[in-house]
């Protein structure tokens, strides 16, 4: 039964990481090409401070997108990418607060879809990037170097 549960953990943990990390640099990327949009879409939902947290976004989206793909200080990266799609889903799906009118189902769907992207996150950051990855090579190093 362990092997069996080795077979489908391994390949599930770096399917899992691969598609989370690719969910947060494409859109990272397609926030510079779309620069002059984002700034006034980021505007018209009352974002604060646009000009610093763009740029910011953008890096930290590609940046620990990479990271979590490729599993390195994974439980700190994918924390960190749930706190940032938390803020990101209350500040642009935000259909508790949309006037009459707007594609609240839309809103409402992009925020619970984003909640559930969330809890893998945080599943990742509880249980770490599994056997295929740099954190794990850098334990078996350290012990092997004990």
């Amino acid at each position: 039964m362990q092997k069996i549960t080795k077979l489908v953990e391994l390949p599930s943990l770096l399917l899992g990481r691969f598609l989370l990390g690719a969910y947060f640099i494409i859109p990272g990327v397609q926030k510079i090409t779309q620069y002059e949009f984002m700034m006034q879409y980021m505007s018209r939902h009352s974002v604060p401070f646009i000009d610093v947290l763009l740029p910011v976004t953008i890096i930290l989206q590609i940046l620990l997108g990479l990271v979590v793909i490729f599993g390195f200080k994974t439980k700190l990266s994918a924390f960190l990418l749930a706190a940032i799609t938390l803020l990101i889903s209350m500040y642009m799906h935000n259909f508790w607060d949309l006037p009459e009118g707007s594609d609240v189902v839309h809103e409402t769907q992009n925020f619970f879809k984003n909640m559930a992207i969330m809890a893998g996150l945080l599943v990742l950051s509880a249980r770490g990037a599994g056997e295929f990855s740099i954190d794990n090579w850098r334990s078996q190093r350290k012990l092997n170097l004990a």
